[in-house]
């Protein structure tokens, strides 16, 4: 089990996963502006255990994918994807035990050529 939190620690969830292997970067319009590596998960594996009433949505074109961030320090927590909406992607930056800046190995999630966009 993962633990993720963001800035303040107003918003905390857990991810019941052993270990996250997987990770992403995605070059859609808004995630090439957050920078976050993230990684996913199926939504019955994401919980949010506190703060649900401090966060807040954003959608945009299709308005199918449902992206969070924390209202009290604006942090991006996690999305559901509009690919697959029953699964959440999460910002692995949120997670205290894993240090983002010695991953290797991170795949590209093309958002920018999205196959729903087709």
């Amino acid at each position: 089990m993962n633990k993720l939190k963001c800035h303040c620690g107003a918003v905390e969830a857990e991810i019941n996963i052993e270990k996250i292997e997987k990770f992403l970067r995605c070059n859609c319009s808004l995630c090439k502006r957050k920078g976050a590596i993230m990684s996913i998960v199926k939504n019955d594996q994401f919980k949010i255990i506190k703060g649900k009433d401090k966060l807040k949505l954003y959608q945009f074109k299709t308005n199918v994918a449902k992206h969070y961030f924390c209202s009290v320090c604006g942090v991006y927590t996690h999305h559901n994807p509009r690919i697959n909406p029953n699964m959440t992607a999460f910002n692995v930056g949120c997670i205290d035990e894993i240090d983002t800046f010695k991953l290797k190995n991170i795949g590209l999630a093309d958002g920018e050529n999205h196959p729903l966009d087709k």
